[in-house]
């Protein structure tokens, strides 16, 4: 068991509630490990609650730590860029040991370029462009660098002949007509920016505006109002949580769910799955990966299932597929399966699991009350906690049973709990009148019930983001793709020639046998 030593103790009740930068160090003061936070004092403070299911890494960090130091920021987005100067600074061997997929992030920038590009890449090369990183949070990286974008507009490809400029009309890159030196003046201060100088950038905003103003330039003086605003507007703006490298024993959720569900340990890996189709065609499930409560995007999948509008065919598909030997092999074996469905779909993940042979709790949360679904044999849980539950009179928990199924309902008091569950429970809160005996379950509900949501609406979206991409395809299409025998390089020769499918079907047969020869012609001729 770790023991820290009083100075340090005192010093975490110091802590403030802002974003920021934290340092740990060693008894030498060498700083071994620097992270960025949302909330100062609820990030380092996790260090050293509970140790329980910490992996040994995270353990070996913190029997280290003898002392804390931080620096407050203005905005989550200045403690990210921070961080990644603090960890060039420093270079912490921590930083490295607890991040074993070495997947850090850079920022490009190619300033020797007449138009320089703003991209991103986990490979810097010795190529005269600037990188600046690493950056271990590539998704708020990059959700940052949108948002400043709109301070100082840049491209993020080379421009090209013909191309449409709706960028350039909406801020949010440069504009030609201004000139490649005005841009690399604008690219220098999102540099600057990046590098921490937001003060002296703000500063410089603001003087030029009232320059503008003093000169009657009110279009430029408006503009440079605008992107102040913007900088402002970052400071609330949510880049990051403090989910990031949450010990497993630190997440309330991940405790109580445990205690919830009889898990005889913390579930780290939990996959949520979901069902999606288009009328019944194009069927595809996701799973989704929570790791130590947090979505880990790298191990999300997709599954295309047979054709047939079969919600429970399809969910018992997808699990006896997911529970094959070789997925096990290359994916490991979840703690837990978190279905999106009622009964049907929580009947159907139990019998793929059980003719794989393997022990694993699955459990379902319905659509629309949000209610967990457990089966009184197949989720193979502990049932003691839930039956003690439904013994008892909570404030937060109402479970009743439905045949062969417990229906949990972990937020019953709530506005936004499902007015079926109520009708079900002979709306027991509002009825009885031995309310003011209701009691907190020792649970904290909102939490579980909150990690559940994330989980159901991330499988939910991540399924529907494959019909959204059929969709985009399908807008994007053209008549010439509808055509047999008309290949994509025909279609390139084509669009080179004449400029626009239009004018390729309103071109004259003479002038498309020349292009492309009679057969071609004649099978374009008769499809329009």
């Amino acid at each position: 068991m770790y023991l820290m030593n009083q100075a340090l103790q005192a010093k975490l009740k110091t802590l403030p509630r802002t974003p920021g930068v934290y340092f740990h160090k060693s008894a030498s003061g060498e700083v071994i490990y620097v992270g960025k936070a949302a909330v100062l004092k609820n990030r380092v403070r996790q260090y050293f609650q509970d140790s329980r299911g910490r992996d040994n890494k995270t353990m070996a960090l913190v029997a280290e730590i003898f002392d804390t130091d931080w620096i407050e920021t203005e905005s989550e987005v200045d403690a990210l860029f921070l961080e990644s100067e603090m960890i060039k600074r420093y270079m912490p061997r921590y930083n490295v040991l607890l991040r074993d997929d070495k997947s850090q992030m850079y920022v490009r920038i190619d300033m020797k370029s007449d138009w320089p590009t703003v991209s991103f890449t986990r490979n810097p090369a010795d190529d005269g462009a600037d990188y600046f990183g690493p950056f271990y949070n590539g998704f708020a990286l990059k959700k940052a660098l949108r948002y400043l974008r709109r301070i100082f507009p840049y491209l993020t490809h080379q421009r090209r002949p013909g191309q449409s400029k709706l960028d350039e009309d909406l801020g949010l890159s440069p504009k030609i007509s201004d000139g490649s030196d005005a841009y690399k003046t604008g690219l220098r201060k999102l540099i600057s920016y990046i590098k921490g100088n937001r003060k002296a950038i703000a500063v410089e905003l603001e003087r030029d505006m009232k320059t503008a103003a003093g000169l009657h330039d009110f279009e430029r003086a408006a503009s440079l109002r605008n992107k102040l605003r913007a900088m402002q507007e970052l400071q609330r703006r949510v880049m990051f949580g403090d989910k990031e490298f949450l010990d497993i024993s630190k997440d309330k959720a991940l405790a109580d769910l445990a205690k919830l569900l009889g898990l005889k340990n913390i579930p780290v890996r939990i996959e949520g799955y979901d069902i999606s189709h288009m009328s019944g065609r194009q069927v595809v499930a996701s799973m989704v990966v929570f790791t130590n409560g947090a979505s880990d995007r790298a191990e999300y999948r997709k599954f295309k299932v047979s054709e047939k509008n079969d919600d429970t065919g399809n969910m018992y598909e997808v699990i006896f597929r997911r529970l094959g030997e070789r997925n096990i092999k290359s994916w490991g074996c979840p703690d837990l399966l978190l279905i999106d469905g009622g009964k049907g779909q929580l009947s159907a993940a139990i019998k793929a699991r059980d003719e794989r042979g393997i022990k694993l709790p699955i459990i379902s949360i319905a659509k629309r009350e949000e209610e967990i679904i457990i089966h009184k044999t197949g989720s193979q849980i502990g049932m003691s906690y839930i039956e003690e539950l439904q013994k008892s009179i909570y404030r937060d928990v109402a479970i009743y049973e439905d045949n062969d199924v417990y229906v949990v309902n972990l937020h019953p008091a709530q506005r936004n709990a499902g007015s079926h569950s109520k009708n079900l429970r002979g709306s027991a809160i509002d009825n009885d009148s031995s309310r003011d005996n209701f009691t907190k379950s020792s649970i904290a509900t909102t939490d579980i019930v909150k990690l559940f949501q994330r989980i159901r609406d991330e499988s939910h979206r991540f399924a529907v983001s494959y019909h959204t991409a059929l969709k985009r395809q399908n807008q994007t299409k053209n008549q010439l793709e509808e055509i047999p025998g008309i290949g994509p390089k025909t279609r390139a020769k084509l669009l080179r020639k004449f400029g626009s499918v239009k004018k390729i079907i309103e071109a004259d047969y003479t002038e498309l046998q020349a292009e492309v020869g009679t057969k071609k012609a004649d099978l374009i001729k008769r499809s329009s």
